[in-house]
């Protein structure tokens, strides 16, 4: 009997190392062995998030602008970053043909360094008509060099290019196309 009890008490030890090893987890499952360094920056981030802002409505075929325009001109010219001072803002409804659904384009107008200077931003349209700028829009911005006035060109409610108000020689509209626009900052 001392000897089942001698031998009961020794593996009591050992059975108390083994439940308390077993309790314990061993591995990192799920964690790095080494910090890996962070690729996702903000820029990154916020190209994933989609915020939009409610800028006009369009009641009876009219725009009402739910947003100031002042407060409009100083997000574009914001938006270029660069110098450029934007003036004037407008809401242009484009429709190839009757049949077509209407797309609108904010479009803000302004000079830098006395050359003409455009940005236009196409809106979403909600199903009570209220017209929304997504920050995941893309940017079509205009350069007049020797040109004092460009318009944006359309095919199928689409800008696909420009055209300078006069036609002299060497006046010419350059269009540039950006994903996405940082147009309300964030708070």
């Amino acid at each position: 009997m001392n000897r089942i009890l001698r031998i009961a008490l020794a593996s009591v030890p050992v059975t108390v190392l083994l439940a308390g090893l077993s309790a314990c987890e061993t591995s990192k499952r799920g964690f790095p062995e080494m910090s890996t360094p962070t690729t996702d920056t903000d820029e990154m981030r916020r190209k994933r998030e989609v915020v939009s802002k409610q800028i006009a409505e369009v009641a009876e075929g009219k725009i009402r602008y739910i947003m100031p325009r002042e407060q409009l001109s100083a997000a574009f010219t914001r938006q270029f970053g660069d110098g450029t001072a934007i003036d004037k803002t407008v809401i242009r409804k484009v429709q190839e043909t009757p049949k077509d659904k209407a797309v609108y384009y904010l479009v803000g107008m302004g000079l830098r360094n006395g050359m003409y200077r455009a940005m236009a931003l196409p809106l979403q349209t909600s199903s009570d008509n209220s017209l929304y700028l997504p920050s995941n829009s893309a940017r079509y911005i205009i350069t007049g060099v020797g040109c004092t006035f460009c318009f944006f060109n359309f095919e199928k409610n689409e800008i696909v290019g420009t055209t300078c108000e006069e036609n002299s020689g060497g006046s010419r509209c350059d269009l540039r196309v950006e994903s996405n626009n940082t147009f309300f900052v964030r708070k």
